[in-house]
């Protein structure tokens, strides 16, 4: 089939315009990339745009990886994704099987008094009095526990749930399959894609976590990463890595090491999207497909 000349305009356009929102997209975190990448002295130096590194040096990441407070971040992070992530989505399954199943008593009360708590909540006073109350202060606990349950992934799943045909769970509860049985040998397994976005929703939600962190967390050798990366590039506390640095030199690698920080923060979060992106789109299908 002959092309037009508009038809082939259009295409050439769309191209030039989706390759532009494209650069514009992927520079900052190019940039990021290539300034942890470069020379100290050369990056203060360069102006304009930064398309490559400005000279090469890995001095920044070698001193991010000799730091110890980096490192213990790294730890407590893993901790608290991996400790966090598990109780989410048994929290998340059980509440979203208990609302998906016909003739439960009081499930739509029920389902309204949860929803309503997208919209109000007590506030942070109540929270952190609570927190406290119950012991969780200045422990990982304090990061996992207060927020075990997602009002909208709960919703998600639970719709997903219900669109499981009654008749597979009917036959296997009438074998005498307990619902706890129902649940994890049936139910979630044909609702993988929703666990898997389940996964990444709660995954880069503890992973970017701050804010309780500096609520409730004191003993810095219990900071996670992000709250280690607050201090480095908000508080600009960098001393501690440049222990040892020429005064001359400190103002030159201090400038890269906040971008190097950020690229050993981000990286591993990142590396999670391949290995769930093929579930993604599907599992939101499937969340959205019943209210």
């Amino acid at each position: 089939m002959r092309t037009s000349i508009g038809r082939k305009g259009f295409i050439g356009a769309n191209v030039a315009i989706l390759s532009l929102l494209s650069f514009i997209t992927a520079y900052p975190v190019l940039y990021v990339l290539f300034a942890s990448l470069s020379n100290p002295a050369d990056f203060l130096s360069h102006q304009g745009v930064l398309l490559k590194p400005a000279g090469f040096s890995l001095a920044a990441y070698k001193l991010v990886f000799e730091n110890r407070m980096i490192m213990s971040g790294y730890l407590n992070t893993i901790i608290v994704v991996v400790a966090g992530v598990t109780t989410n989505i048994i929290m998340t399954s059980l509440g979203a099987y208990f609302l998906s199943r016909k003739g439960v008593l009081w499930r739509n009360p029920i389902m309204m008094m949860i929803v309503f708590t997208m919209f109000f909540g007590g506030g942070l006073v109540p929270y952190y009095l609570t927190v406290t109350g119950i012991g969780l202060q200045n422990t990982l606990l304090a990061l996992i526990i207060p927020t075990a349950v997602s009002t909208f992934n709960l919703i998600l799943m639970r719709t997903s749930f219900m669109g499981i045909p009654d008749e597979i769970t009917e036959s296997a509860t009438m074998d005498g399959a307990s619902h706890l049985t129902v649940l994890f040998k049936i139910v979630l397994p044909l609702s993988m894609p929703v666990v898997a976005v389940m996964v990444l929703y709660y995954g880069v939600g503890h992973w970017n976590a701050w804010f309780n962190a500096m609520l409730f967390i004191r003993d810095r050798s219990l900071y996670p990463l992000q709250l280690v990366l607050r201090e480095i590039l908000v508080v600009n506390n960098v001393d501690a890595m440049l222990a040892g640095t020429d005064s001359f030199d400190k103002g030159l690698v201090s400038e890269t090491l906040k971008y190097s920080v950020i690229i050993v923060a981000t990286v591993p979060i990142l590396a999670l999207y391949p290995f769930l992106q093929k579930y993604f789109v599907k599992g939101m299908m499937i969340g959205a497909l019943k209210g």
